[in-house]
């Protein structure tokens, strides 16, 4: 390598280097500050940089929230891809390996599963992005996917829709994380995370999984409270 590669070789790692800083900081600013508290002059200051750099690379608040989601969302789709096509592993496998997957993220990193939720998921900030409704999309018909292939294996009760199974999922662990970022649950800790790691898994796998009973619409009738009948209680002993 001459000379002159070598150095446009750093200049263009320096380069890198500097945009993974601001882009860093305004995850950082986004999680304390949220989208609409966020200013340039805040992710300038918490990256130490000059506030007309943070412009050089991102021409502006929307591009830097746009860019969070295309880099966070990427790499957890890759994630969840990777599990959901494994076909070495059973349906129920897969299932806590997704749930994994989700918690992991937020083990390693919970400021940037934050934003990803509470400012591009559930925040009208998350109109800016816009693959936000393509990227979730994604992933839920990635899951569809999975289920189907497993419906036809028999490791899914053949009454269920994979769609509406994968959107399921996909709701029960986003709302989970939800309980998290927005300090519904306190503790934190790894083995909290854990524990609601293996709750959501159990709790969906235990109605989807070909051992469990299957709700029939007479039964449902039956059981509802809006039909006015009392389910049966068995006699006490």
């Amino acid at each position: 390598m001459s000379q002159r590669q070598s150095k446009s070789v750093e200049a263009g790692s320096r380069e890198n280097e500097r945009r993974h800083t601001i882009l860093r900081a305004a995850i950082d600013v986004f999680a304390r500050k949220g989208y609409h508290g966020c200013r340039i002059a805040d992710v300038a200051r918490e990256a130490g940089v000059a506030y007309g750099l943070v412009y050089h690379y991102f021409k502006n608040k929307d591009e830097l929230l746009e860019t969070v989601a295309e880099t966070g969302w990427g790499g957890f789709v890759s994630r969840i891809r990777a599990v959901a096509e494994d076909e070495s592993t059973s349906l129920e496998a897969k299932v806590r390996g997704i749930a994994d997957v989700a918690f992991e993220a937020y083990r390693v990193d919970p400021r940037a599963v934050k934003v990803l939720i509470l400012e591009i998921a559930r925040s009208p900030a998350g109109g800016h992005v816009a693959s936000r409704q393509q990227a979730f999309l994604d992933v839920i018909r990635m899951a569809a996917d999975m289920f189907a292939r497993a419906q036809a294996a028999g490791q899914l009760r053949p009454e269920l829709d994979p769609m509406l199974c994968a959107s399921l999922l996909c709701g029960s662990i986003e709302m989970g994380l939800t309980a998290f970022v927005s300090g519904l649950m306190e503790d934190r800790s790894p083995e909290a995370l854990e524990r609601a790691k293996v709750q959501i898994a159990e709790s969906f796998l235990r109605g989807v999984l070909p051992s469990s009973a299957p709700l029939t619409e007479a039964s449902w009738k039956q059981e509802s409270p809006s039909s006015g009948t009392k389910p049966k209680v068995g006699k006490r002993v």
